[in-house]
């Protein structure tokens, strides 16, 4: 009977390593996070490790549910009323581990200890749901929300039959959906001028993005469209947004003070649309935070877009958008979907700042690599359904 013991930077990482060896049918008997040792005065990062078998079986850790109601609303997050409590999972863990050490019948052993366990109650998860699993974990879902969604599943099983593979990743990208607002393109009124404005921290692609925009709306849509820049903090950035607005043939106002700013937006009064680039801004530099909401409220911009690199971490985007909401941001724009490994870690940001998705861009070719947000194409694109071209 193999087990093995893997250590690995992610749960994903992990989960690809005992695939690899063990094959797809093995299963997970422990994890647990190993914290570093401190070394003088800095500590390294943390640690997965995962017991696994490939030829053991044991209770999986979500519950049977005994009966469910056809009215169970499953766009509202809820949480299982029958969760099997840590202190149970870690005395079956410490049991198995103590067992293991004196016992060398493993399917003897487990079947024993799950009798006696508090894990009775459960039921083994299907084959098509635990694969579901390990894939919502690589598409960088977090184990919470992937447990929670495999939850809801179990609970509605008589709509989603549990061995239809196919089904069951549908149902599974309808309750992603439903985690998705957007807002669609950007709406411009005859005889109204529109406003739109790009915030975000550096290195996430503002200024290219404005250059894609400006061109849709100018070369295809044939909307006159004005350029004002305020990253004035890098020159490199007004001279690569001159350089798009010289090639489109449009005009560019460059503004670095809240009286400049008057100025540019009288001088545009009358354009269709208005696209303004603005810097980087570090989410912990309050001054500068400040000084953009200042800029923005004189502007009277109608859109503020948050702009973020897909390839952030979860945490990271939603200290980004907190820090950033003090600027007034209507609608979030995710840049690079292209260069993510998956785009599970989008999904928590969703539903903690509530706000839509307006645009997705997917590389850096002018005018061709940004479209609106589609909800459907979003949530199959992270179960691996679909791919953003």
């Amino acid at each position: 009977m193999e087990v093995k013991t893997f250590r690995a930077k992610s749960l994903q990482d992990a989960l690809r390593a005992i695939r690899t060896q063990l094959g797809p049918d093995a299963a997970v008997l422990h994890t647990k996070e190993i914290k570093p040792r401190l070394l003088g005065l800095f500590g390294g990062i943390p640690e997965i490790e995962v017991t696994a078998s490939a030829g053991v079986k044991v209770p999986r850790r979500l519950p049977t549910y005994a009966s469910t109601t056809r009215s169970r609303d499953f766009a509202t997050p809820h949480a299982s009323p029958h969760r099997i409590q840590p202190a149970h999972q870690q005395d079956f863990r410490t049991q198995f581990r103590n067992a293991l050490k004196t016992n060398g019948d493993c399917p003897s052993m487990i079947s024993e200890m799950s009798q006696q366990s508090p894990l009775t109650p459960l039921r083994e998860l299907p084959d098509t749901l635990f694969h579901l699993f390990t894939d919502l974990i690589d598409a960088e879902v977090s184990e919470e929300l992937t447990r929670e969604f495999i939850d809801r599943v179990l609970s509605s099983h008589e709509y989603s039959p549990l061995d239809d593979a196919a089904c069951i990743k549908d149902r599974i990208a309808h309750l992603l959906e439903n985690e998705i607002s957007t807002t669609g393109p950007i709406q411009l009124t005859t005889n109204s001028r529109r406003l739109v404005a790009l915030v975000g921290p550096t290195g996430v692609g503002k200024t290219t993005t404005i250059a894609k925009l400006a061109a849709n709306y100018h070369l295809r849509e044939k909307k006159r469209v004005g350029l004002i820049t305020v990253d004035t903090y890098r020159i490199a950035a007004v001279e690569q947004l001159k350089t798009y607005a010289d090639i489109i043939d449009l005009p560019m106002e460059v503004v670095s003070t809240p009286h400049e700013m008057r100025g540019a937006v009288e001088r545009l009064a009358d354009f269709d649309l208005v696209l303004m680039d603005t810097a980087g801004r570090s989410p912990r530099d309050k001054v500068k935070i400040e000084e953009l909401r200042s800029l923005l409220s004189v502007a009277q911009a109608d859109e503020v877009h948050l702009v973020l690199s897909s390839v952030a971490g979860t945490a990271s985007l939603k200290k980004t958008a907190e820090h950033f909401s003090q600027v007034g941001i209507t609608s979030l724009l995710f840049t690079k979907l292209d260069e993510a490994t998956g785009l599970g870690n989008l999904i928590p940001l969703l539903r903690a700042c509530r706000l839509p998705l307006s645009y997705v861009t997917n590389g850096q070719n002018v005018p061709d690599d940004i479209e609106p947000a589609d909800q459907r194409k979003l949530a199959r694109t992270v179960l691996g359904m679909e791919h953003h071209a």
